[in-house]
């Protein structure tokens, strides 16, 4: 018997004014499997109970980004001037969240899924194959030499981070990354006014502004969550990010 995950219909539309397409559910059901399959191999998520992945790995990845989501797709809510197909990075994507679902929900956008464990990458490529998206592509590497890889440095609209370090270690691996204008989002459970504080230090020295930190709850649990939204408003000082291990070990 396969575990089938929940549809919510409702809960999708109250809580981020969309639904998913029929497609949409069966490529969620499919990842699902995958990542169920692969957990046997990797050590991908401790998530496996279908509601609590229905929450935290699909609804949890979506809610930052609801604005770009098809049904109520307004890109200038989040990026005033960007083009209607904007370039997303989900750096340190693990096993693929936020950004498969991203991709799978959003077919407008190109997202390219990075994380350091090549083991990962391969088992997220294979997703990629199975779930014939097209629009997201894979990436091996760190923040910190990605950041200053010519290719990729002021490159993106949208960076989304999701738990990796503290949050101005974040700002220093997004906002590099992103063009003027763009904005870097960072998926959080609890934050503090002191958090805030160090977050505002860090992004001035990086050229950012903190645009809006948000405060909501998950719809099943009652977990309070956040979503930091920082703006890229100056060009990053070229000496950012910092070498590899220096962000985690010395935040701004």
């Amino acid at each position: 018997m396969t575990n089938l995950l929940p549809e919510m219909a409702e809960i999708w539309q109250q809580t981020l004014n969309w639904q998913p397409t029929v497609q949409d559910q069966a490529q969620f059901q499919k990842l699902y499997e995958l990542i169920l399959e692969g957990n046997r191999q990797l050590n991908l998520t401790r998530i496996t109970d279908p509601q609590e992945f229905w929450e935290k790995h699909l609804w949890d990845s979506l809610r930052p980004i609801a604005p770009l989501l098809s049904a109520n797709f307004s890109p200038t809510l989040l990026l005033p001037g960007i083009s209607a197909s904007p370039a997303l990075i989900d750096i340190g994507t693990g096993a693929g969240f936020p950004g498969i679902p991203v991709a799978i929900t959003v077919p407008n956008c190109t997202i390219t899924l990075m994380d350091s464990t090549r083991k990962k990458i391969t088992f997220i490529d294979n997703i990629l194959t199975e779930l014939a998206l097209t629009n997201a592509k894979t990436l091996v590497g760190r923040a910190e030499e990605i950041g200053q890889h010519r290719q990729h440095r002021q490159a993106y609209d949208i960076a989304l981070i999701r738990a990796v370090g503290a949050a101005s270690v974040c700002a220093e691996y997004t906002l590099p990354l992103l063009k003027p204008g763009g904005l870097g989002v960072i998926y959080r459970g609890n934050w503090t006014k002191e958090e805030t504080t160090d977050l505002q230090n860090a992004v001035n020295q990086l050229g950012g502004v903190i645009e809006l930190i948000e405060k909501f709850t998950t719809p099943l649990s009652d977990s309070i969550r956040h979503c930091l939204y920082v703006r890229k408003v100056a060009n990053t000082a070229l000496n950012f990010p910092r070498a590899v291990g220096v962000p985690s070990q010395k935040p701004l």
